[in-house]
């Protein structure tokens, strides 16, 4: 037996108590009584510093990432920026991490959150003459098994139109890169240089010395005991030395989140989960060499391991029946005064790990082991941070949830902070959107999901995931139990939809892959369906908010790039930022006048409410608008034979001239009603019909029955996704009022076009494109980031 795993088994056994006693003892006791005391001038002085009693941002919490948007609002110039930490500055889970930095990003947008992050600890030090100990040798991704290099080249197509150095590397490159690996099971490598690991401490304090050198101010201990809403939007921050008045809050307070949330009547979807790594003594084989080695990260052995000084530092993913969740914090609280302490190690749960690293890199059986750490670091269901204004209180904003918040803290600060001065984001990071998550974001929906997402840390990252633990939540459309014996469901915002469907004799399930798999040959199945015949589709997740009131139209004459519909007409609009960006892309249907209806994709619901919601605090409009995503199911009906179906249940006249495209009816179909909206599936007629949610089964039971002489069948949303994009429909209406934009559009309208959308057809056997693949031009990546596939 190896030394390594018998100082596991034995060593740390004896003495982890001792160890313990020495770790996780609280620094000290933080006496939260007023430390307020009158200076040599009129000034109030507050822990040895002038105390404000009001701020532009209060950002609640002293990790990494809170101190970093401290300095990026700074440095942006906002003047009194206030961060409240309620004990020391990195306390919680940033002095614990193991300070990865990496550019990979298996999606798009968070690669560029890395990339910001990264370009930003390269020259802290020299900002802010603060050392932050950052260390650069690279980092290797290790494929050992034919399907982890359809990975690598999956990402590696979508990487080159990204500045993210990235690269993919024979087992040659990797064995001269990092020498002390067993290179039996190693097939390709991917290779990011530029990657590495940073002190968090050192990299925290760097960040709150330029906060500070920019004129922002940081108050600890400083316990928020109160948040309240002021009626101009505001908040009341109350903390034993005083409150301040703000004109925006941020919690940034890591695994407190859901306690400071709380206090404004919000139940965060945040977890800790239990992480543990383990850092060896010197290892002569790795002090004799010459260079540092860089990170590797075994995905088959789900753990990642790096040089730390002399020795090495390994930090195994457990599989979920392993892992550990601290869910009586979410049911009881984090215990007072938590904050630099760990958790008790269970060597039992990471022993399959180390037994993997042992054999990937030999000289850890012959480690000796002088530290283990296990601390908790916070999860949200699908392992992404909640970053950005929260919908339902106005100015309250979120940068929660961080499983990997050194590598984030830099990028999400400038994101943050930029968006703050700005009014817009800088960039798409809609899947990090804390309106992501809603009231069907329950506990055990959250415990599930957290064990789930911490095993799948190193599975395949396959394109079309989809993960089943906590499935179905409470939101199932009306057909749900009639379709999910015959589909393979998608989940969307907490909706079961289906993706495709089930004959006899199709191999059914759930089979990722990144080549062409079991869903190709139904799907195209289900097109030529719609295509030649009538199909039905649930599109019930579709967001869906009812506007009424006096101010009605002046609102979405200002939040929309388009004229409103009038009564029992649709059109697509768009909302756009303040520099013509489009925010969202909402369908509007004027059903009675100064009534509408709103439609939006399923994971906009509240991301898009928040933004119209804003606008009407802003302007004071007297509207009502509300959310009735819930309320009312949706079916689609399209296709050439979808007119002699809906006819055969209705007196309503479905003919061309008299129920027009993008027209709207009130009608009733089968004795119930509901509203008709006459849409296109490509250039086919086609029909959304919303209907009370109590009477969707009903409604589609009786379609089908219709339906059976023409052939009538199911299709899902990858056929329907296939045949809009087949078909390129674009729609856009006509400006006319001064809307959220307008100038910005005109002064690029003025410039010049510098991109467009094309259309590209491949020729290809057995590997389609999935969307945000690097477009090459003669050897070349053809515009950077406009060269990508949509």
């Amino acid at each position: 037996m190896s030394r390594f795993f018998n100082a596991i088994n034995t060593h740390l056994r004896r003495d982890f108590a001792a160890y313990r006693a020495i770790v996780c003892i609280p620094l000290r006791t933080i006496n939260y009584t007023s430390q307020k005391h009158v200076g040599n001038g009129d000034s109030t002085m507050v822990l040895g510093k002038r105390w404000k009693d009001a701020a532009e941002t209060v950002i609640i919490g002293g990790g990494c990432v809170g101190v970093s948007l401290a300095y990026h609002l700074a440095k942006a110039g906002q003047k009194d920026v206030v961060l409240l930490e309620k004990s020391e500055l990195t306390a919680g889970s940033t002095w614990h991490a193991a300070g990865l930095t990496t550019y990979y990003h298996p999606g798009i947008n968070l690669k560029k959150v890395h990339y910001h992050s990264i370009k930003l600890y390269e020259s802290l030090e020299a900002e802010t003459g603060q050392a932050v100990g950052f260390h650069q040798p690279g980092s290797i991704r290790i494929a050992s098994t034919p399907v982890r290099v359809d990975e690598l080249k999956y990402q590696m197509a979508r990487t080159h139109w990204h500045p993210t150095p990235q690269w993919l590397i024979t087992p040659e490159k990797i064995k001269e890169l990092f020498p002390l690996l067993n290179m039996d099971k190693v097939l390709a490598g991917l290779y990011n240089p530029g990657d590495g690991h940073i002190d968090p401490y050192s990299l925290t304090m760097a960040l709150a010395a330029g906060a500070r050198m920019y004129g922002a101010q940081i108050y600890n201990p400083a316990l928020v005991s109160g948040l309240t809403p002021t009626s101009d939007g505001k908040w009341d921050v109350q903390t034993p030395h005083g409150t301040i008045r703000a004109n925006r809050i941020v919690n940034a307070t890591g695994f407190w989140a859901r306690e400071v949330g709380q206090q404004i009547g919000f139940d965060h979807p945040t977890i800790p989960v239990h992480h543990q790594y383990v850092v060896t003594a010197t290892v002569p084989e790795v002090k004799a060499l010459k260079a540092e080695l860089p990170v590797i990260r075994d995905l088959e052995g789900s753990y990642y391991l790096r040089q730390e000084r002399d020795g090495l530092l390994f930090g195994p993913y457990e599989k979920e029946e392993k892992m550990v969740l601290q869910d009586s914090w979410v049911r009881d609280g984090v215990p007072p005064g938590f904050g630099k302490e760990l958790f008790e190690s269970d060597l039992d749960r990471i022993m399959h790990h180390v037994e993997m690293a042992m054999e990937m890199v030999p000289v850890l059986k012959n480690a000796d082991i002088i530290n283990i750490v296990s601390g908790p670091i916070t999860y949200t269901p699908d392992l992404l941070p909640m970053v950005g204004p929260h919908q339902g209180a106005r100015n309250y904003w979120t940068a929660i949830g961080f499983g990997y918040g050194v590598i984030h803290a830099g990028g999400i600060g400038k994101f943050l902070s930029d968006w703050i001065v700005t009014g817009e984001p800088p960039y798409d990071l809609i899947e990090c959107d804390p309106n992501r998550y809603g009231k069907w974001t329950t506990v055990p929906y959250l415990c599930a999901k957290a064990r789930e997402s911490y095993g799948f840390n190193n599975v395949v990252g396959y394109p079309k995931e989809e993960r089943f633990a906590g499935r179905p939540t409470n939101r199932t459309s009306g057909v749900y139990e009639l379709l999910k014996g015959k589909a393979s469901m998608g989940f969307h915002a907490g909706w079961e939809q289906p993706h495709w469907f089930y004959k006899p004799g199709d191999n059914a399930g759930y089979k990722p892959s990144f080549r062409r798999t079991n869903w190709f040959g139904p799907v195209g199945r289900e097109c030529k369906l719609v295509m030649e015949k009538v199909g039905v589709v649930d599109l019930t997740p579709f967001g869906k908010f009812m506007v009424k009131g006096k101010d009605s139209h002046k609102l979405l004459d200002r939040l929309f790039a388009n004229t409103m519909p009038k009564v029992g007409l649709t059109n697509i609009s768009h909302m756009l930022t303040p520099t013509g960006r489009v925010y969202a892309e909402v369908t509007i249907t004027q059903l009675t006048p100064g009534e509408f209806l709103l439609i939006t994709g399923s994971g906009s619901e509240l991301h898009d409410l928040r933004w119209m919601e804003e606008e009407v605090a802003e302007g004071a409009y007297d509207v009502d608008i509300s959310n009735v995503t819930e309320d009312i199911g949706v079916l689609g009906v399209a296709g050439p034979k979808a007119r002699d179906v809906l006819q055969k249940l209705t007196q309503e006249d479905m003919s061309d001239a008299s129920f027009k495209f993008l027209h709207c009816k009130p009608i009733q179909l089968g004795g119930i009603n509901l509203r008709a909206i006459r849409i296109s599936y490509t250039g086919e007629l086609g029909w959304e019909l919303y209907i009370p949610h109590k009477d969707m089964a009903a409604v589609y039971q009786a379609i089908m029955a219709a339906g059976e002489d023409e052939g009538i069948d199911n299709f899902g949303t990858y056929a329907m996704s296939s045949l809009r994009l087949e078909k390129g429909f674009r729609g856009w209406g006509a400006e006319h009022a001064d809307f959220i934009g307008k100038a910005a559009l005109q002064e690029i309208k003025a410039k010049g076009l510098k991109r467009k959308l094309s259309y590209i057809t491949m020729e290809t056997d057995d590997v389609d494109p999935e969307g945000n693949e690097t477009i090459w031009l003669n050897g070349k990546v053809s515009c950077e980031e406009s060269a990508r596939a949509t």
